[in-house]
């Protein structure tokens, strides 16, 4: 193979990885997911970002004489919400991922780890 091919393949599989990853960051951007702790009386939705964009909490959790069951509950909300995103994204960058074909740009992977 000659150079200037390899330099033509390296060029295509940079943008297809360019194209790619902006993809997974759009979802990504899209995402929302949903958690909830104490039966649904505290309810989480973060973005792909790990940022929460809504927080709501049902008066009959809120106790001036006992903070701390308010606090586990949203904590908990927080966490699974955290745990959705977190499956969300391995997900996604494992379609990502399975997408790219190498062997499309003409790179023969056998060749580098001894396997065909």
């Amino acid at each position: 193979m000659d150079f200037s091919k390899m330099l033509e393949q390296a060029h295509t599989f940079g943008e297809m990885l360019d194209k790619k990853t902006k993809q997974h960051k759009v979802r990504m951007k899209k995402l929302r997911v949903e958690a909830a702790a104490g039966g649904g009386m505290v309810k989480v939705v973060m973005n792909g970002d790990n940022k929460i964009v809504k927080l709501d909490i049902e008066k009959e959790v809120i106790d001036p004489n006992d903070s701390e069951l308010l606090a586990d509950l949203i904590i908990a909300a927080v966490n699974d919400a955290t745990a959705k995103v977190t499956d969300a994204q391995k997900e996604n960058i494992e379609d990502l991922t399975d997408s790219i074909d190498l062997n499309a740009l003409g790179l023969d992977l056998g060749a580098l780890t001894g396997k065909k």
